[in-house]
């Protein structure tokens, strides 16, 4: 299983990834999609709004599933990604490029360093 080191990651299974100053990338963990399954639908209906800290952004709906999706830090949902609609098994074979799953602008970028780094989430799913 891969876990980029760059990233930073909730016990939920999300990851998070800076893209500039205060937007980010999100995602699931390869160890979350793997656990799924094949996952055949993505739901987000969130974008524009403003969420807090862990509250639902969307669901994650695998072959025998359906999982909610936890928002690592509070800001505001920019964009899903597009490519998902078509294509949601992107999230199953690459979750960490092609399969994020919204762009966001992080409300305050403390939250991001509290989040879990490589070695804590390895930790805490038992690697």
């Amino acid at each position: 299983m891969n876990f980029p080191a760059d990233l930073r990651y909730t016990e939920e299974h999300e990851w998070i990834k800076m893209e500039s100053e205060n937007v980010a990338l999100v995602g699931i963990t390869d160890f979350a999609q793997s656990e799924l399954g094949d996952i055949v639908f993505v739901e987000i209906e969130t974008e524009g709004e403003e969420l807090g800290e862990n509250e639902i952004f969307g669901t994650i709906e695998a072959v025998k599933t359906v999982s909610d999706l936890f928002l690592p830090v509070a800001g505001k949902i920019l964009e899903v990604n597009p490519s998902l609609a078509d294509e949601p098994e992107l999230v199953n074979n690459s979750p960490y490029e092609g399969g994020w799953l919204i762009r966001m602008e992080v409300a305050d970028l403390s939250d991001v360093e509290k989040l879990l780094d490589v070695d804590a989430y390895k930790s805490s799913i038992g690697l």
